[in-house]
């Protein structure tokens, strides 16, 4: 005897409503027909609108933004003040020349002398080392353009140039 799909489907229902009795089967007794009480539940008083609501959340929207601002204010003092500043106008940086990712050569003014160093992520190399005259002859910087700006490190600030120089000589410590 071969059994087909809608045989199988109605033999399984007649199983099933035989293990389970009607109440069960149809949820008589799961507690649907409880009756509520509303009687006993007190009562929250006159309706409260939602105005104190609303600024009690624009308040505390203000306190996280003003300890947000002043984290970030107390994180740039710090990262300052720990950061180096450069003093004085004996090292000027005159030329880089980027080489690859991380790579580098600078031409570097130290005093009187002219560094070319090799800068990379594992070190610093010196390469060479010239004086003015030397530096000049391979037509590395040009003195007569340094002694027209009154600015050994090559910046040009124009009219600004002396006043910026005379305010960093009154204000760097030594």
């Amino acid at each position: 005897m071969k059994l087909n799909k809608p045989s199988l489907i109605a033999a399984a229902t007649v199983f099933t409503s035989l293990l389970l009795t009607s109440q069960d089967a149809f949820g008589a007794d799961a507690g649907e027909k409880t009756p509520l009480n509303l009687k006993d539940v007190p009562s929250s008083g006159p309706h409260v609108g939602g105005g104190g609501s609303i600024v009690r959340t624009i308040v505390g929207l203000a306190v996280v933004i003003g300890v947000i601002y002043g984290l970030y204010w107390v994180l740039k003092q710090v990262k300052s003040s720990r950061e180096e500043k450069a003093s004085g106008q004996g090292l000027a940086a005159l030329a880089t020349l980027p080489l690859g990712p991380n790579r580098s050569l600078q031409l570097v003014r130290a005093g009187r002398e002219i560094v070319l160093i090799g800068v990379s992520e594992h070190g610093v190399t010196g390469v060479r080392t010239y004086t003015e005259e030397e530096a000049e002859a391979a037509g590395l910087l040009d003195l007569e353009a340094e002694a027209e700006s009154g600015d050994p490190g090559g910046n040009r600030n124009g009219a600004w140039g002396g006043v910026l120089d005379e305010l960093r000589r009154r204000t760097v410590r030594k």
